[in-house]
């Protein structure tokens, strides 16, 4: 269960917020606001490694490619295209 405390709070008593992070994300507020977050090692190498993973379109085979061409829109989500920049030609 994740634990909210004060930055004050964290402050006064640092070891025990460290020793709770490693089993539960601590989420840090100032001000009433969350601002920072103490977690465990383990589940910031984790998070990280997601974040690094790249998949590059010229490592698609062509089967790949045709899949991703295939693909159609779910009807009623065609203003979502407005979000898309403009097409380079």
């Amino acid at each position: 269960m994740t634990t909210t405390v004060t930055a004050a709070a964290v402050s006064k008593n640092f070891g025990a917020y460290q020793d709770a992070a490693v089993r539960d994300p601590v989420i840090i507020t100032k001000n009433g606001r969350p601002c920072t977050v103490l977690l465990a090692c383990e589940d910031f190498v984790r998070l990280s490694k997601r974040d690094q993973r790249v998949d590059l379109a010229a490592e698609l085979s062509a089967e790949e490619i045709a899949a991703v061409e295939a693909v159609e829109m779910e009807p009623g989500l065609d203003h979502l295209n407005g979000e898309l920049p403009p097409a380079k030609v």
